[in-house]
């Protein structure tokens, strides 16, 4: 049997079928393999979208903490990685610093993981700006071990964390690396993929704009923080109210100031806020004439005081004003110190007055007696009384001096020379007794003083000063008694008086200048409120120290102590 001409032998056919099928096979296979591309392309597509998302919205608010929180643990379940954490650069330090939140990270392995921008991978990643991804973190050299070891790294892949900023038209016009986001050891004993750094680099541009609103955001809640430490430590007090009369802010001492006992923020109308009606005045004379104002306000609750009250208007940056800021200066202690020098000014105009009027009287009668009318005893006690005012006025004038020259940061000048304080206690209490007849004044020394080196003129004014007041302020008379020991390095000695005593809250007071205690016996004593005061810096510029012990009706006890040598004491004398 023969076949037709055109068509081929069997073995040919069935060559030809095979090689179709072939080319077939292959064009199957290249259709799977596009196909494979396509469904890669659109799961990563997919998980792209995921990952955009899933991202937290990015909050301008205090809960920026919690948003980074939501974003690293997403990141950490969607690249499937035991550990998550970014690290910002620290300029000033030059190192990458961990933050929180993290995934995996203990809060101590965050505050102690940090490592210079120039050393390992954290920081190729970011001098680079490129990902790193190591599959071997041990033995890799460019990690850093005491890193790997702390935070048990198998594996890493790392990508940096760049901050873009746009123009109006969505444009990138620049961008800056701020840090650089980690992911720590693939599950399942994995190895991190390009498609894990792709997704991971998508990702780390989200966390980078948040982590740039979160730094913006913090700065200004710094300089917010900031601004209130500082209103809040001023001494004066601050109110702000706005155009609207409404009170907006009052600091600590402002609402000391104006008795105010209302605990965080105030937004109130300022008639409600303010019980001072003048506070009130001053706040809405500078809202209505738009001008700066200011008045000196005595108030008497919360106590009695005295405020120089400030007012300017804030503008905007059109210069129209959107409120007022009040300060108010407690000024209470400038006006009593005013009130006290007027009061020592009349004080001392007395004190001068008085010796001034027993000279000239005893002067005049001298002059007048032209027909020797007084004998020669009656004249030297004419001039002993005249000597003894002018060493009295000598005395005011000296200390007045003296009491210039703390004020104006002096130093006292301090003589020494050798001094025998038993006799010297002994002389004072004798020239004492020759002044009163009401007071029995008593010496006691149980055993005799060591010589001590001392100015001698300025104890001898120390001790009558206090001896002086012990009588005064004891107008019915009574005992006045002056102790003496030695007590270690120092000579300690005590003036003990049966007087009008001293006030709890006025007993560190009375050492201040122009200080006296307001009652009718001590006005009646008078004084020009200055003894105590140069008492106590001609002790203190010895070295030495005094104090009060005193009960009202029942005395008062002043003691004070000298060292024996004194660390600046000259050889036989000269000034310290």
């Amino acid at each position: 049997m023969t076949l037709p001409q055109d068509r081929q032998p069997p073995e040919q056919e069935l060559a030809r079928l095979k090689a179709r099928v072939q080319e077939l096979e292959a064009e199957l296979e290249q259709y799977k393999g596009r196909a494979g591309d396509l469904d890669k392309q659109l799961s990563a597509e997919r998980a792209e979208r995921q990952v955009i998302e899933s991202t937290p919205p990015i909050s301008p608010t205090p809960d920026l903490e919690q948003t980074l929180g939501r974003l690293v643990k997403r990141i950490a379940m969607i690249l499937q990685a035991e550990k998550c954490v970014f690290m910002l650069h620290d300029p000033e330090a030059g190192e990458l610093v961990a933050q929180r939140p993290a995934v995996g990270l203990s809060d101590e392995q965050v505050k102690v993981f940090r490592v210079r921008a120039t050393h390992g991978a954290s920081g190729e990643a970011f001098r680079d700006a490129k990902p790193v991804v190591l599959d071997d973190a041990v033995g890799d050299p460019r990690t850093v071990k005491e890193n790997v070891a702390l935070l048990n790294i198998r594996n890493i892949a790392t990508v940096p964390l760049v901050m873009e900023t746009r123009d109006e038209q969505e444009r990138v016009v620049e961008k800056k690396t701020i840090g650089v986001l980690h992911v720590f050891n693939k599950r399942f004993g994995g190895m991190f993929s390009d498609e894990d750094v792709r997704l991971l680099t998508i990702m780390a541009r989200q966390a980078a704009a948040v982590i740039a609103s979160a730094q913006l955001y913090i700065e200004l809640k710094q300089e917010k923080d900031k601004l209130e430490a500082t209103l809040e430590s001023i001494l004066a007090g601050v109110m702000v109210v706005d155009m609207k009369g409404k009170v907006t802010l009052v600091n600590q001492a402002g609402r000391r100031m104006l008795g105010l006992t209302q605990e965080g923020e105030i937004s109130a109308p300022l008639d409600e806020v303010i019980p001072d009606e003048r506070i009130r005045e001053l706040v809405k004379r500078s809202m209505t004439s738009q001008k700066e104002s200011a008045a000196e306000i005595e108030v008497k609750k919360p106590a009695e005081r005295v405020y120089q009250g400030q007012t300017t208007l804030i503008r905007d940056e059109t210069g129209q004003p959107t409120g007022v800021v009040a300060i108010f200066n407690d000024i209470s202690e400038i006006r009593n110190v005013e009130r006290m020098k007027s009061a020592f000014v009349a004080t001392v105009s007395h004190e001068l007055r008085t010796p001034l009027t027993g000279i000239k009287g005893f002067i005049s009668t001298l002059l007048s007696d032209t027909e020797g009318f007084f004998d020669d005893e009656s004249r030297r006690e004419f001039y002993t009384i005249i000597d003894q005012e002018c060493d009295r006025l000598t005395r005011l004038i000296s200390d007045l001096l003296n009491v210039s020259a703390i004020e104006s940061g002096r130093a006292l000048e301090v003589n020494y020379t050798p001094v025998d304080p038993t006799s010297l206690i002994e002389k004072t209490v004798s020239v004492q007794r020759s002044y009163t007849d009401k007071h029995e004044l008593r010496v006691e020394i149980p055993e005799r003083l060591p010589r001590i080196m001392a100015d001698e003129e300025k104890l001898e004014r120390i001790l009558t000063n206090l001896m002086n007041n012990a009588t005064k302020y004891s107008p019915h008379g009574g005992e006045v008694v002056v102790r003496a020991v030695r007590e270690g390095d120092s000579i300690v000695v005590a003036v003990r008086d049966q007087g009008i005593g001293v006030p709890k809250d006025k007993q560190t007071k009375i050492f201040e200048r122009f200080e006296r205690v307001d009652t009718r016996d001590t006005r009646e004593a008078g004084g020009a409120g200055i003894g105590l005061f140069l008492v106590k810096h001609m002790i203190e510029a010895h070295g030495g120290t005094i104090g009060v012990e005193s009960e009202v009706g029942n005395g008062s006890t002043f003691t004070f102590s000298i060292p024996v040598e004194p660390k600046r004491a000259g050889g036989g004398g000269g000034s310290a």
